[in-house]
């Protein structure tokens, strides 16, 4: 079954239920047939590599010596499973000690396997911003996540598990290409931004082989589960960019991670339909039919439930201590898709718990943030390449004070007011 044809019968399957309060709608990932397996996995250790191949020249980017599509094995919310994603080399020879690598956390392009970059080379929005790391003289490894590209459905937002699909490309890229240096730093944007957040909280106990330097992470969905307990058929958060694509994407992945918590019960049937359908249409193919159906419409029952909650805040919450390599979080003040309000309040809970980020604020939207942090992202990265880790913490460390250090958490109705979700 094509992805169109199965498109179509989501379409009227949704406008059934919209028009017509149809209490039943067929659930196509029940019916559509299961992707083949690129690899079975094996009890290998997080990093090797199962499968390796020359990446298509098609998706080489400016300045690329060598690149691959590879298989390798990382750590999922079950277990060892297979990741796929692709590594890029510069052209020329390697300095000393090999090419520093960067490991690339790609933003929300999709829930399903048709959407994996290693299938599609870096997403347009991004690919000058990643060739000009790789024109900088760093290598890329850059992950798909898990369930992007290999079977099974993606956990999205679930940041140990994205931290562990970066960590582990960089382990396996240096076993396909043996020009490249075990000092690395992680650089990503948006649902990349998280991942490069929990990167940094995950790397060194994770992976003390390697040899760890930093990260940038650029527009970070955080404080979603404070939220969440709002969510429901009369009051779902409202005013975030893409809120209905996000949340279908963090439910499929909840779903499939969690199924003792019968999350099917807190449907609607078109909020099921969506959730199905997340993980097996691509996204140019799925966006359309989320476009006019709010979160409301999804659910047929509030989220406050305890064993609910306790399940998003360990899938989502992003860590506020426990960093030992300095970190810049950028936010661009226009963006809409994670507004500046929810990353003012992982800064204050980072601040309060000893931690502070560099952070930077532009004048920018969602991608625009990414390009607008670009050269202190650059002078950042290079500084840490730079020092050794643990010499002079004011050098290299992570940072000793904060702008924010003296503004204290903000509540979730503060958070509410500040995003317009509450009425005067």
């Amino acid at each position: 079954m094509t992805g169109t044809r199965l498109g179509r019968r989501i379409v009227t399957a949704i406008a059934v239920a919209l028009l017509m309060g149809a209490p039943q709608i067929l659930t196509p990932a029940a019916q559509a047939a299961p992707v083949a397996p690129v690899v079975t996995p094996t009890a290998d250790e997080p990093g090797v590599v199962l499968e390796s191949a020359p990446l298509p020249q098609a998706f080489w980017l400016p300045g690329t010596g060598a690149a691959y599509r590879i298989t390798y094995v990382t750590t999922g919310p079950n277990g060892r499973t297979p990741c796929t994603g692709m590594v890029f080399v510069p052209t020329g020879s390697p300095p000393p000690g090999g090419w520093p690598v960067i490991a690339w956390a790609h933003g929300t392009i999709g829930d399903s396997d048709a959407d994996a970059p290693s299938r599609n080379g870096v997403d347009a929005d991004t690919s000058r911003y990643v060739a000009n790391w790789l024109a900088r003289g760093y290598a890329i490894a850059a992950t798909d996540y898990i369930g992007l590209g290999t079977p099974g459905v993606p956990p999205y937002l679930d940041g140990k598990a994205a931290a562990h699909s970066v960590i582990d490309s960089v382990r396996a890229a240096r076993s396909v290409d043996a020009s490249l240096s075990p000092r690395w730093a992680v650089v990503g944007l948006s649902e990349g931004g998280q991942a490069s957040v929990f990167t940094a909280h995950a790397a060194t106990g994770y992976a003390p082989e390697l040899d760890y330097r930093g990260a940038v992470a650029v527009g970070v969905p955080s404080n979603i589960e404070t939220l969440a307990p709002l969510a429901g058929p009369n009051f779902p958060p409202q005013g975030l960019a893409g809120l209905t694509n996000f949340m279908t994407f963090v439910i499929a992945g909840l779903r499939d991670v969690h199924p003792e918590l019968d999350v099917n019960s807190y449907l609607t049937p078109i909020g099921r339909t969506l959730v199905d359908a997340a993980p097996e249409l691509p996204y140019r193919e799925f966006a359309p039919l989320a476009a006019n159906v709010s979160v409301a419409q999804m659910l047929s029952r509030s989220l406050n439930d305890p064993a609910l909650q306790a399940a998003l805040r360990n899938y989502l919450q992003v860590p506020t201590s426990g960093y030992d390599r300095p970190l810049m979080i950028a936010q661009g003040s226009e963006d809409p898709t994670v507004p500046m309000p929810l990353t003012l309040e992982l800064i204050a809970e980072m601040n309060l718990s000893g931690t502070f980020p560099e952070f930077k604020v532009y004048p920018a939207d969602h991608i625009g943030s990414m390009y607008a942090n670009e050269s202190d992202a650059v002078t950042f990265v290079d500084k840490v390449f730079q020092c050794d880790p643990g010499s002079d913490e004011r050098a290299c460390g992570p940072t000793s004070g904060g702008s924010l250090a003296s503004i204290g958490p903000v509540g979730s109705l503060e958070l509410l007011g500040s995003l317009g979700l509450l009425g005067s």
